[in-house]
């Protein structure tokens, strides 16, 4: 399957009479279909340092998955160094629009405020650097800055490799608050998030290793205000014994600690982590 994925993203790519490169991003013309748009988005030269992680992330099955379409309202939240965001900001079209959305660290240590602080200031300048794209169809903030002229208007949310931090900085209740509140009626709130074992112990399983137990995080999402609508193994991965002592980030991409280079090696061959993905729907 991902064979034939990658061979028809390969094709749309070199369908499609646009420039690859830096200066000039590769932005999807409106008349495109999703497969294409999505194709011209993910060979955009900007992506060159992230493409070798597609294999373990996705991006194609992941989005139609999700059922991302062109013109819809795209919460990315927590969206870190951007992986997700030179793929979205280029395949949404002028009818769609991306959103990046940080947790509301008011009251959180000074550690991450500075990691996750002044969302509306800093990640749009980060944007245009990623993408080369300048759009009033980009904007970011906090979960407690946002306008509410923005509830119920959002069409898709993506929480990826995020549940664990929202569990361990105690943020749950009020940033799925802010979710639910941003979805439409019939919009998605989408999940992936590291698995770990179904017996694995409460304290591994409880975020601060990066891993949580798949019906755990069913609970915790259905307990506040959703319910679950669709599950896939898109990105699973069977060769992760997901017990790491250090934590999920020994495997790739981080590799952690790996200084010996037989431990290192043998992380590689794990490869990323196993991976629920999950959506929902809000009540």
């Amino acid at each position: 399957m991902m064979r034939r994925a990658l061979l028809l993203l390969s094709a749309f790519a070199l369908s499609v009479p646009l420039t690859m490169s830096a200066s000039a991003p590769a932005i999807a013309a409106e008349g495109m279909n999703d497969a294409q748009a999505l194709a011209v988005a993910l060979a955009d030269a900007r992506r060159d340092a992230d493409r070798g992680r597609d294999l373990h992330r996705h991006p194609v099955e992941t989005v139609k998955f999700f059922k991302i379409e062109r013109d819809m309202t795209v919460v990315d939240y927590m969206p870190s160094s951007g992986w997700w965001t030179r793929i979205l900001v280029p395949y949404l079209s002028e009818k769609g629009r991306y959103i990046g959305v940080n947790p509301d660290v008011t009251n959180g240590s000074d550690r991450l405020k500075e990691a996750f602080g002044n969302m509306g200031s800093a990640f749009l300048d980060s944007v245009a650097q990623w993408t080369g794209i300048r759009s009033d169809r980009v904007s970011a903030y906090n979960t407690n800055t946002l306008p509410t002229d923005l509830n119920g208007k959002v069409d898709r949310i993506m929480v990826m490799r995020e549940v664990h931090n929202i569990q361990r900085f105690n943020m749950t209740y009020t940033e799925l608050g802010a979710m639910r509140r941003l979805l439409k009626k019939n919009g998605l709130l989408c999940i992936e998030e590291h698995r770990a074992r179904n017996n694995a112990a409460p304290d591994y399983a409880d975020g601060s290793k990066g891993y949580m137990r798949e019906e755990d995080v069913i609970k915790l999402i259905e307990a506040n205000g959703f319910k679950l609508a669709g599950k896939s193994n898109i990105n699973a991965n069977k060769n992760d014994p997901a017990n790491h002592e250090a934590g999920v980030w020994v495997l790739p991409p981080n590799l952690r600690g790996m200084t010996n280079e037989i431990e290192r090696a043998r992380m590689l061959v794990i490869g990323e982590s196993d991976r629920m993905t999950l959506i929902f729907k809000k009540r």
